[in-house]
């Protein structure tokens, strides 16, 4: 696993969107950008984190921050958790997780007493120039539009 620290630059990237769009981190130069990285759709936690983001747009949008989630789920997973809650921002497929190991969030888990490989839910707040101004490494799920207006103030 890689260990970013805020300051560093953020990895470059390129992957496709629920609709077949590829983005890449070029895309947003000049822009405040949360890349977050979450488990699975429609699961608890990050369908609250994600509706947390969804309900807290209009701030982040005036704060000039743009928002991409990024898990593991297929296109047509992503399709449908947009759909059924609405969400206005887009969603990475990462199924080999490449993205999430290029970001350091793809490890040894243990929940349960049983240990498996997973996605370790983390928020990369990247600023205009590229540069991680934040990592919201174990998120609110339910306050998390907040914690990256807070993380983007250097509030953190």
């Amino acid at each position: 696993m890689h260990h970013l620290n805020e300051g560093d630059q953020a990895p470059a990237f390129e992957a496709l969107d629920q609709q077949g769009k590829t983005h890449k981190l070029s895309d947003y130069a000049g822009h405040k950008l949360v890349l977050y990285f979450y488990p699975k759709d429609n699961t608890p936690g990050c369908t609250n984190q994600a509706c947390s983001l969804r309900d807290g747009m209009g701030d982040l949008k005036k704060a000039g921050i743009k928002v991409l989630g990024v898990s593991i789920n297929h296109a047509a997973s992503h399709q449908k958790f947009i759909d059924k809650f609405e969400l206005p921002f887009d969603l990475l497929v990462d199924e080999d997780h490449a993205l999430q190991d290029l970001y350091g969030v793809w490890g040894l888990k243990k929940f349960m007493g049983r240990e498996y490989d997973g996605t370790h839910r983390t928020t990369f707040c990247i600023n205009e120039n590229g540069q991680i101004a934040a990592i919201i490494r174990k998120p609110k799920v339910k306050a998390h539009a907040e914690e990256v207006l807070a993380a983007f103030n250097g509030e953190s």
